[in-house]
């Protein structure tokens, strides 16, 4: 669902009530503000909306491309909410998870940060990118729960999950950790090379809302952004062999 940003209030779905632990997971692999990174406002926003009906335990997760510590760029960033838990995926213990696709398309297990598993209600928060001519949306940015140290490190990050062909792993990693909420921040529009650098931006004003998938297919196709993960996921839930 789309929303006006300078009016847009995150309004807990009713399951939320009932969760005992919520997840937040942004996009904060920099020390850059909106629209590099999710915005404090809109992270203040969503526990705002969480707290009105629930006192779950409130968890903010997310870790680098190159393994160094995220708290720094927490700090900078103004996550430094009230009974609201900061957590680096590097200090987490990882479990391995199994992929519940009969036919993986790249990655038939992945490592993830256990707090994942004890949570009750998974949200994803990010800017509205383009990098490199490609949409970084919900679903895409669930890839810095994964340890980069586990898949290849370095400056870059993930050079072992890219090499296998990164949409394919995004696509595996849709099913294997199956968030329910994503909120797209498009307020404006990020252009770059790098989806932890500046770049160019169109002032859009909006937010969108809803099942991650849905919302990503919606504004991949509204704005004409390239998104190849979204046709693998398609093909991978109708359990076709040709993938």
């Amino acid at each position: 669902m789309k929303y006006t940003s300078s009016e847009f209030t995150f309004r807990a779905p009713a399951v939320v009530s009932r969760a005992r632990r919520i997840l937040i997971k942004p996009s904060a692999g920099a020390a850059f503000g909106y629209p590099v990174t999710t915005s404090r406002e809109m992270v203040s926003n969503i526990i705002d909306g969480i707290r009105k009906v629930s006192d779950a335990d409130i968890i903010i997760l997310d870790g680098t491309a190159d393994g160094s510590s995220v708290m720094p760029i927490f700090k900078t960033l103004g996550y430094d909410f009230p009974r609201v838990l900061t957590l680096d995926v590097k200090d987490c213990v990882w479990v391995e998870v199994d992929n519940p696709l009969p036919k993986p398309l790249a990655m038939p297990t992945f490592w993830i940060p256990n707090v994942i598993l004890s949570s009750d209600y998974l949200i994803s928060v990010t800017p509205l990118k383009e990098v490199k001519g490609h949409g970084w949306l919900t679903i895409k940015n669930l890839l810095s729960l994964l340890p980069s140290k586990k898949y290849g490190g370095g400056r870059t990050g993930w050079k072992d999950l890219y090499a296998l062909g990164i949409d394919r792993v995004i696509a595996d990693l849709y099913f294997t950790l199956p968030f329910d909420l994503g909120i797209i921040e498009a307020q404006q529009k990020l252009l770059t090379e790098d989806v932890n650098a500046e770049g160019e931006t169109e002032k859009l004003g909006a937010v969108y809302m809803g099942d991650p998938f849905q919302i990503d297919r919606e504004v991949s196709e509204l704005l004409d952004i390239k998104a190849d993960y979204l046709n693998l996921i398609r093909l991978a839930e109708s359990g076709l062999d040709n993938i």
